[in-house]
């Protein structure tokens, strides 16, 4: 039985956290959606955006087909979490692969495949339908449920985490870890241990991935990125299972000399880019790293150190005054197929020329 004074105690604790967690629920058109999340894109100034955190694009062809074969036969799909920040814009905190499924089919970027009750919809683009189809599709409700302005980071990232526990986006270097054991695993892990200072230094984590393996992710993006250059057309497959394989094989035959190899090579990157790099892998200072920001930077520096040895020290440049290139600005916004083979070589290569001084 529990105290008068501990039931107040519960009682209180209940009443201060439910108010910070001050949210309304919306019924949004696919019309209306797609619209507020593509007006405004091309200059980050688009009502419904995406964080940092969570602009790599992950689902395949067919996730995304299922996606919208739920929405057409009027199947539930899960309530899309949006958060209102201080200048009225919407960030996702939970629902970016779903948005950016339903934007792309829209927009005749995806075709449909892999559709088991709809089968007559395989290899079909949104244009192919007729408008009748077309306009019952958009619209379609989908249900949000958005956070106020009030609510603090804390609750936006503790309902991201909540929401996501379990999921492929956060998991994946843990899951890695436990399946795919040997020389190479231990060293990543190695690494990023003994170089811990200077990794929060270069590439901070945000606050929703610092207990979830993230700076070990990058490692290994960084080598399976340099490893495969130029050659990206297995990726097409998608970027977590080429990172699966590539780790599987590499714990197959990691040797002593690969090892001193690979760590001679992460070095020279990485005190290169604290050098030189004003905010290092970071867009911006006090921001924490973006994945494809990082993929971009780390892999075409090393590929500059290794055409041209003894480069010529950069006097701290700010990497994200590249961003005023609309092309390099659109290669690493994870507007869609963020790792496509292009994409990834083309960003690669932006950074490299611009380290080369080309």
């Amino acid at each position: 039985m529990l105290s008068i004074e501990k039931i107040e105690l519960i009682e209180n604790e209940i009443h201060e956290e439910k108010k910070t967690v001050d949210f309304d629920t919306k019924e949004f058109t696919i019309e209306h959606l797609v619209h507020k999340y593509v007006d405004g894109i091309d200059k980050d100034e688009n009502d419904i955006y995406v964080p940092e955190y969570q602009r790599e694009f992950v689902w395949d062809d067919i996730r995304q087909s299922i996606l919208i074969e739920s929405i057409v036969l009027g199947l539930p799909i899960p309530v899309i979490f949006l958060a209102e920040d201080s200048e009225g814009r919407l960030e996702i905190v939970d629902g970016s692969q779903r948005i950016r499924t339903i934007v792309a089919f829209i927009e005749d970027k995806l075709t449909l495949k892999g559709l088991g009750k709809l089968k007559h919809m395989n290899d079909v683009k949104f244009s192919f339908l007729p408008k009748a189809r077309q306009r019952k599709i958009v619209n379609t409700s989908i249900r949000t449920i958005v956070l106020s302005e009030t609510a603090t980071e804390q609750v936006k990232n503790d309902l991201f985490e909540r929401i996501n526990k379990g999921s492929d986006l956060l998991r994946n270097m843990e899951k890695r870890k436990g399946i795919y054991s040997g020389g190479f695993t231990d060293f990543i892990y190695s690494y990023t241990a003994n170089n811990k200072e200077l990794l929060n230094k270069i590439a901070p984590l945000s606050k929703t991935v610092t207990k979830r393996q993230e700076h070990e992710e990058l490692v290994l993006r960084f080598f399976a990125l340099v490893d495969a250059f130029p050659e990206y057309k297995n990726y097409s497959s998608g970027i977590i299972t080429m990172l699966d394989e590539y780790m599987a094989n590499k714990n197959k035959n990691f040797t002593s000399q690969e090892l001193n190899s690979k760590k001679n090579q992460l070095d020279r990157v990485l005190n290169f880019v604290n050098d030189n790099f004003i905010n290092g892998f970071c867009k911006k200072p006090n921001q924490g790293v973006s994945r494809m920001f990082f993929e971009a930077l780390s892999v075409g520096v090393a590929k500059a150190l290794h055409e041209k040895e003894e480069l010529t020290p950069l006097k701290k440049v700010n990497p994200s005054l590249w961003l005023r290139n609309d092309e390099f600005k659109t290669l690493i916004s994870g507007k869609y197929r963020s790792h496509s083979p292009d994409k990834i070589k083309q960003r690669i290569n932006f950074v490299k020329n611009k380290v080369l001084g080309l």
